[in-house]
């Protein structure tokens, strides 16, 4: 609480799968003496990483929920959230990413920028996160930092300038040269704790000083004391340069790139100077609020502690003791014992007991600041919750949640089981909210959808692990939708006379394709034909048809309803006929559109060994793929290809048979595209099957 705010810094540490960055933050944790002894990913002592607290994350060597933590360095506070890198667990990623201030991208200097590189990137780009980079893995063979920089300029256009450069590379990496203060950086110790200053190699020399020129060179945009300093070939001061870089980062106009290796213990240190200096405190940040009683008007958010208190619940966890809720304070402070409303609900709470976070364990604190990112206990809210200061309007925008893609069955074993499943279904749907269960109405099936196959396995597994339920699984199935793709009038009466008032509506006009959204519903009707307190009626009729498509009981999208005539009558008619109307006027309509069943295509990236380039397009072309393109990296060849997601269903094991074991690949969704014929036909023989099943 006394901390100057000038003095927080909240950063997330993100990268494509296996760069590192676990092991990165157990070394920060190291040397900023959270803990006191370095442990592994897949530890050969059993123990694993501080940030995989999950007993499976240590098992598979994966972060799968993003863990925080918190600690000091050199007067500053520091907290840091390790985020996991499959696309399986994205929202992991875009959750973090809302409340952080700054980020650190990690790449690998062998791999670069790979595919998940690209998609953490477009995530900072959403939230505006300022980053520096962190090329790791400069110890490995083949390591080359200086093509990562190109990379990080080519394919994801960032202005990267290096901040060092290696002193010696591959087995030989001994430690960097700093570039702004010209000084040879070696990490002595058992772990690297101990950092002697030296003078640059003679060897070294000339490539310092061509990279220190550079790096000025980039760094004059943003200063002009710095500009007038080079003019008049006056000595440029390290205050000078690191604040001329400072305000390149803040600006995301600059990314500044160290290099080091996190298991070798080298270059750790200076990425954490690097983490006070130039990234973000929470004060150099503009957080915005919504005005609810001024249209939703933005309001700039101020960390001040004296303020009305503005925060926003990012994670929710069920531990042992009850909800866990991850908080982010963006105006004001929270104390144990204040009253405050979540703005959702306009539910009145009080604060019980606030926490800090070091993965699965944590420490009791008596307040919250502004800026600060801390949890509490025991309040009952949903992901995304605004909680203000009582008589404020203001809350949070809410952050991107991707759509599922892929669907399993799941049974329970015996009834035990059952209670069981329900209990985690519940808390899983609660905290991640790509994560979706239902129960099919007609085969009474339990369903669970997710990111992708790794996503839903996690979640059995963790069914059977943490509640003891055992279940079963169907087929994994996808989530198919239907669509149309000509005009077509209807004009459909409703009429139904049974003793007492009848029913009685007509409605006219015609549907569309419709690429701007799921489902345009426009009033066109002229003169009153269809009186106006009906047309609500008459939108929830076609909305509703719209969950389940006539041709194949798919959802239907991109769906344009025009009304523009109908008539009524003034006894018989009502809201429930002219909804009546609506729907059998969709189902009259909709083959003459021309209907069609569209699939989720996977936009899939294969990393392989040079040698193993054909088989690998070969198996892709066997899915229906479609390649991209094609990289050759000299010992790796990293190939692109869309692939409907029907056909990759256990593709892993495929590709590692194909390769011994030494491709990998990651798959996020690209898009829905038309089936063809011949598997259309197959997806409507199995409906058909299902529905005699049922039957």
């Amino acid at each position: 609480m006394k901390t100057n705010i000038r003095h927080l810094r909240n950063i997330g540490i993100s990268a494509h799968i296996d760069s590192g960055k676990t092991t990165l933050t157990e070394r920060v944790l190291f040397y900023t003496q959270r803990i006191h002894a370095i442990h592994d990913v897949k530890g050969k002592d059993g123990v694993g990483a501080t940030m995989d607290s999950m007993e499976l994350e240590r098992e598979r060597g994966i972060t799968i929920a993003s863990a925080a933590t918190y600690c000091q360095w050199k007067g500053h506070d520091i907290n840091i959230i390790d985020t996991p890198g499959h696309v399986d667990f994205t929202i992991e990623v875009e959750r973090s990413l809302r409340v952080l201030d700054g980020a650190i991208l990690v790449l690998c200097s062998v791999g670069g920028v790979q595919s998940q590189s690209i998609t953490v990137d477009h995530q900072m780009k959403r939230y505006n996160v300022p980053c520096i980079a962190f090329v790791n893995k400069c110890d490995r063979s083949g390591a080359s930092p200086f093509r990562v920089i190109e990379q990080l300029k080519n394919k994801l256009a960032h202005n990267a300038v290096a901040m060092q450069i290696p002193i010696g590379l591959e087995a030989d990496h001994q430690g960097v040269v700093d570039l702004v203060r010209m000084k040879a950086l070696y990490f002595r110790g058992d772990n690297g704790e101990t950092i002697e200053e030296l003078e640059i190699p003679a060897e070294l020399r000339e490539m310092a000083d061509e990279y220190r020129e550079q790096l000025i060179d980039a760094a004059t945009m943003f200063s002009d004391e710095l500009t007038e300093a080079v003019l008049e070939e006056a000595p440029v001061t390290t205050e000078m340069l690191l604040g001329a870089i400072r305000a390149g980062v803040l600006q995301r106009q600059l990314t500044p790139v160290f290099m080091g290796s996190a298991y070798k213990n080298k270059g750790v240190q200076p990425l954490l100077d690097a983490v006070i200096d130039l990234l973000p405190s929470p004060k150099d940040v503009i957080n915005q609020a919504l005005d609810l009683n001024a249209e939703e008007a933005p309001v700039n958010l101020q960390p001040d502690n004296a303020l009305p208190t503005v925060s926003l619940a990012f994670k929710l966890e069920d531990g042992q003791y009850g909800q866990l809720t991850y908080i982010r304070v963006y105006q004001g402070k929270l104390e144990k014992g204040d009253t405050v409303i979540n703005v959702r609900t306009g539910k009145k709470l009080k604060i019980g007991r606030l926490v800090r976070m070091h993965a699965d364990q944590m420490e009791d604190i008596p307040a919250l600041g502004s800026g600060a990112i801390g949890a509490m206990f025991g309040v009952d809210c949903a992901s995304g919750d605004t909680f203000v200061t009582p008589g404020v309007t203001l809350t949070m925008t809410s952050m991107y949640v991707p759509e599922p893609v892929i669907s399993l069955a799941i049974a329970p074993k015996d009834h035990k089981s059952e209670i069981n499943m329900s209990k985690a279904l519940n808390r899983f749907s609660k905290e991640d909210p790509t994560f979706k269960t239902h129960v099919n109405d007609e085969t009474g099936e339990t369903i669970i959808s997710g990111m992708g196959e790794l996503h839903l396995d996690v979640y059995i597994e963790r069914m059977r692990r943490e509640y003891s339920a055992i279940v079963t699984t169907g087929a994994p199935q996808v989530a198919y939708r239907e669509t149309i793709t000509q005009r077509a009038e209807f004009d459909y009466i409703h009429k139904k006379q049974t003793g007492g008032s009848g029913q009685y509506g007509r409605v006219a006009g015609y549907i569309e394709p419709c690429s701007e959204a799921d489902f345009i519903f426009d009033n066109q009707v002229t003169g009153g034909s269809v009186p106006t307190q009906y047309i609500p009626a008459c939108e929830k009729g076609f909305r509703n048809c719209m969950a389940k498509g006539p041709k194949l009981e798919f959802p239907v999208t991109g769906i344009r309803v025009v009304l523009n005539d109908g008539a009524s009558h003034s006894v018989d008619s009502s809201d429930m006929a002219f909804q009546a109307a609506a729907r059998g006027a969709f189902i009259e309509v909709y083959p003459k559109a021309k209907p069609i069943v569209q699939e989720p295509i996977m936009k899939v990236v294969v990393e392989t060994p040079a040698e193993y380039q054909g088989a690998v397009m070969g198996s892709l072309n066997q899915r229906r793929g479609m390649i991209l393109g094609a990289q050759d990296e000299g010992v790796m060849c990293i190939i692109e290809s869309q692939v409907p997601l029907a056909e990759m269903f256990g593709y892993a094991t495929i590709l590692r048979s194909l390769t011994q074991g030494k491709a990998q690949f990651t798959m996020e969704f690209a898009a829905y595209k038309q089936v063809p014929q011949s598997i259309a036909e197959e997806i409507a023989k199995k409906v058909a099957e299902k529905k005699q099943k049922v039957a």
